[in-house]
């Protein structure tokens, strides 16, 4: 589904990347994790191309995201994307911020992007907050909307999330959801491994110091 190929990404004399392999297979949720300034929101918007990278390859869905001829705009259709800010517009409310990605990307009809928009929000639970706006919300019911807000364009993947990518400092949500857990420092991915492994038993003494730290 997504291979990340020996990605480097630099701002100026700034290495924040270095050398990234790793691979997202279709169906599995993969948890990045990592203390902050580690790289690892870079590697989410370089896997979306909101950032090019300098050097390397990602491949998601049978496409070369650093080829120019590559239709990002298409690509960004089918990788959906939910920043830790979460990024709604807070001068729309809660349905207009589900609608808009329906009816200005997919070109869909006003009636069945509000059908979409109502579906999703029941699914997470917030179907009364539909003419609410973001600041009238807690941050945990902004996430749940910019996940439904994201799924609004049924991508094949969901960079938090299907085939499900999450940068994430919850632990608690990194262990119990993700199937894999990649650990990155320093601009490296230094391990990686399912979170039973990674939580209980980490092979490298940087991983066991940053969840000392946390846990």
């Amino acid at each position: 589904m997504i291979r990340i190929e020996s990605v480097y990404k630099s701002f100026g004399d700034n290495e924040v990347l270095k050398d990234i392999h790793f691979h997202i297979s279709p169906g599995e949720v993969v948890a990045i994790i990592g203390p902050s300034g580690s790289g690892k929101s870079t590697l989410l918007r370089c896997m979306n191309r909101l950032e090019k990278v300098t050097s390397g390859r990602i491949i998601a869905d049978g496409f070369d995201l650093s080829d120019e001829q590559t239709d990002i705009n298409f690509i960004r259709t089918e990788l959906g994307m939910v920043f830790q800010q979460f990024n709604l517009f807070p001068h729309m409310t809660v349905m207009e911020n589900i609608c808009l990605g329906p009816l200005k990307v997919r070109k869909i009809k006003k009636e069945e992007a509000v059908k979409i928009a109502k579906d999703l929000l029941k699914k997470v639970g917030l179907l009364e907050k539909a003419n609410a706006y973001p600041g009238q919300l807690s941050g945990g019911q902004q996430q749940r909307i910019a996940i439904a807000r994201s799924l609004a364009l049924n991508p094949k993947a969901l960079l938090f999330d299907m085939t499900m990518v999450v940068v994430t400092h919850e632990m608690g949500f990194a262990r119990e959801m993700a199937d894999r857990v990649v650990f990155m420092d320093e601009g490296r991915i230094i391990e990686e491994g399912s979170p039973e492994k990674i939580f209980t038993r980490p092979d490298s003494p940087r991983t066991k110091s940053f969840l000392d730290k946390i846990l």
